[in-house]
């Protein structure tokens, strides 16, 4: 077991059991198989965040006896395609029940989590392979909520809807983690004269789906905020006016944040030719010549602004604020994709940060050494990151801090990177 005091692991393990003390069967099969109890004891040393997802899913412990928890490594492919017709089977015959259609969701949802949470735990699954696991499975869990919704929508015009929805943020470059919000935007493309109407209140009809809590949870909280004009946009963009936003056609449109956040965005679920119109839309505007001076200034303007806004008085180094963490990293990739992409198609595709700036360093865009341990400085952060959340006294977003003396190095090669890319003019960082 990981170093835990006995006390703090009793305690853990007393709550559990106050959940499934009046449930028989659990009893049972913690006290009928010895490998199935050992595993919950690790599991609850492990992870605070474990055993919380065990305190609130006790119907999880069933999960305990299924084969597969045991044989998912990082070579392992899923095939997720499978799962969601699975799923949409079992909601196929409860259309109409919209309680139990949404616990069927929840519960094979969190099924999954918990087979790459034990996995994680277990160290068969690398920080990057996990993360590429739980966008997956947004992916395919949106995918099924939207079919469904629809199929019960009472102002259904059509067998299928021309609605699209699009990730951006940490599931829009495919590194969710366990408790991450999803990032979306909704697009329509449809002529149906009523379509604007349709297509809002069957957003806000998939957005109750997602978010409400039922008697076996939750699935997901969704931020809408990246929308054209923030909270005060439309919930559901026509395909028209969106590109022309994004194109910035009339002088009103996207600013140079919002072509940094779409660095980060894809299309995940919905109808695929709007979504292929969608990832065109995403390329030429990316690929789009820009003032390199006007740029700079713009992003650094908005890392100013990052950094003000996440003031760090303790003696630690936050590993996603701070000068030489995480935020640096992802906005030194933004400026390299923003600035040179128009020459360099390899840099638009959404491949994450650390294969970007190893294409960036090959393409002679940066110190290709630099740029390898900066992309190195990166998986390191992550992983603490992760390893933090883990066991952090709440689910609560508190910042992942560490001494600096554990990343000193990957900072300052953070810092020379930025100073290389942006000069040493931002007197805010110092």
């Amino acid at each position: 077991l990981p170093p835990l005091g006995a006390d703090e692991l009793l305690t853990r393990f007393v709550r559990l059991l106050d959940v499934v003390a009046g449930r028989t069967t659990y009893l049972a099969l913690l006290a009928q198989y010895p490998q199935a109890f050992a595993r919950v004891l690790r599991l609850l040393a492990a992870s605070r965040w474990a055993t919380d997802y065990l305190v609130r899913h006790p119907i999880l412990l069933d999960e305990l006896l299924d084969d597969r928890l045991t044989s998912l490594t990082n070579e392992t492919p899923v095939d997720w395609s499978a799962w969601r017709k699975e799923v949409e089977h079992h909601l196929a015959e409860l259309l109409g029940d919209d309680e139990r259609a949404m616990n069927v969701t929840r519960d094979a949802h969190h099924a999954q989590v918990f087979r790459l949470l034990v996995a994680d735990l277990d160290g068969r699954l690398s920080v990057e392979r996990l993360a590429d696991h739980l966008s997956a499975l947004a992916d395919a869990l949106l995918e099924i909520v939207l079919r469904h919704v629809w199929r019960g929508f009472a102002r259904r015009h059509r067998d299928a809807p021309q609605f699209a929805v699009v990730a951006y943020g940490k599931l829009g470059g495919k590194e969710l983690g366990y408790a991450s919000d999803l990032d979306l935007i909704f697009l329509f493309d449809d002529e149906h004269p009523d379509a604007p109407e349709i297509y809002a209140l069957f957003a806000r009809r998939l957005i109750n789906w997602l978010t409400a809590r039922t008697s076996s949870g939750t699935l997901f909280e969704i931020d809408l905020r990246l929308r054209p004009n923030g909270n005060s946009g439309l919930l559901v963009s026509e395909r028209g006016a969106f590109e022309r936003y994004q194109r910035n056609e009339d002088g009103r449109g996207a600013w140079t944040w919002e072509h940094q956040a779409l660095t980060r965005a894809r299309f995940c679920a919905g109808d695929p030719l709007l979504g292929a119109r969608f990832e065109n839309l995403r390329n030429e505007v990316l690929a789009r010549p820009r003032a390199e001076d006007a740029l700079r200034a713009d992003v650094l303007a908005m890392r100013r602004r990052m950094h003000e806004g996440h003031p760090n008085k303790s003696r630690l180094f936050d590993l996603k604020h701070d000068p030489g963490g995480m935020v640096d990293i992802e906005f030194v990739v933004q400026y390299l994709v923003l600035a040179h992409s128009h020459a360099h198609a390899q840099l638009l595709g959404n491949l994450g940060n650390i294969a970007l700036l190893r294409i960036a360093g090959d393409l002679g865009l940066a110190d290709a050494a630099l740029a390898r341990s900066v992309a190195d400085a990166y998986r390191t952060y992550r992983r603490l990151q992760h390893g933090l959340r883990l066991n952090a006294e709440s689910e609560e977003a508190a910042p992942a801090r560490v001494e600096l003396a554990r990343v000193r190095a990957e900072v300052q090669n953070v810092r020379d990177l930025w100073r290389a890319v942006f000069g040493a003019g931002d007197e805010s960082r110092k």
